[in-house]
C-alpha cells in the first residue's frame, strides 16, 4: 500500500474468533526494532496501545468481533513501514498473508526439565531464499498469563553464521542463531520466540517453552 503525507490510511485485518488468541498489529521498518502497536483478545471488542503508540492519536481502530482495523490519519514519512497483524496463540504465531511460505524459522524444543540455576542455549534455524542484506534476529519471552511477549535480546544484523546453497533454482541459505541462558530463575520461565527479518518480510519461529521447577 502507499500513501501519501497527509492521507488517512486503513489496514484491515479479519481473523477467525473460534479461540481465544491475541491479536496485535506490528510494524517493522528496516533497521528498527520490531514494534507492538496495539493489541486484543479475540474474543473481547477491548484493545490497548502499546509504547510510543499510546499517545500517538493519529493511530485508531476499528474494532468488532473478528476484526481488528487500523487507521492511520496525517500519514507522515515516520509512519513507513510493513505492518502486521497476526495472532497469538499458545506457542504459535500466524501471520496474514504478506508472508511467504517458502521462508521457515525452526525453533529446536528443551528435551530435558530445567531446575533453577541450570543453563540452556535456545537456537534458532532459519532457512530462506539468498537475498541483499543481512538478517535481523529478535528474542521474545512470553511468560505465562501474559497477553503479549516482550522483546528480550536482539541479535542486530549478522549472517555469519549462515551457510549457502547453490543448487537448483533459487540460492538458498540456512542459519542458526543462538540464545545461551545461565543461572536459571524461575522468573525465566515462559515460551521463547524467535523472529528474523530478512528479505523484506519478518518470520516468527514455533516458540520453545522453558520449563523451569
Amino acid at each position: 500500500m502507499t500513501a501519501k503525507l497527509g492521507d488517512t490510511v486503513t489496514l484491515l485485518c479479519n481473523y477467525s474468533t473460534d479461540s481465544g488468541n491475541t491479536i496485535v498489529w506490528l510494524r517493522y521498518t528496516l533497521g528498527q526494532k520490531l514494534e507492538y502497536i496495539v493489541g486484543s483478545y479475540s474474543t473481547s471488542t477491548d484493545y490497548a496501545f502499546y509504547n510510543g503508540f499510546k499517545d500517538a492519536e493519529r493511530f485508531t481502530v476499528q474494532r468488532d468481533h473478528g476484526m481488528l482495523n487500523l487507521h492511520i490519519s496525517e500519514v507522515k514519512m515516520s509512519d513507513s513501514g510493513e505492518y502486521y497483524c497476526a495472532t497469538l496463540s499458545g506457542i504459535e504465531v500466524t501471520f496474514g498473508e504478506s508472508l511467504s511460505n517458502s521462508r521457515t524459522v525452526i525453533q529446536q524444543p528443551v528435551s530435558e526439565p530445567l531446575q533453577p540455576g541450570d543453563s540452556v542455549t535456545l537456537q534458532c534455524s532459519v532457512h530462506t531464499e539468498t537475498c541483499a542484506g543481512e538478517h535481523s534476529v529478535y528474542w521474545f519471552r512470553q511468560a505465562s498469563g501474559e497477553s503479549l511477549p516482550g522483546i528480550i535480546y536482539t541479535h542486530g544484523n549478522r549472517s555469519d553464521q549462515c551457510e549457502r546453497s547453490s543448487g537448483a533454482g533459487s540460492p538458498t541459505q540456512s542459519c542458526v542463531y543462538k540464545l545461551p541462558k545461565r543461572n536459571l530463575s524461575r522468573s525465566d520461565a515462559g515460551t521463547y520466540y524467535c523472529a528474523v527479518a530478512t528479505c523484506g518480510e519478518i518470520l516468527f519461529g514455533n516458540g520453545t517453552v522453558l520449563d523451569i521447577t
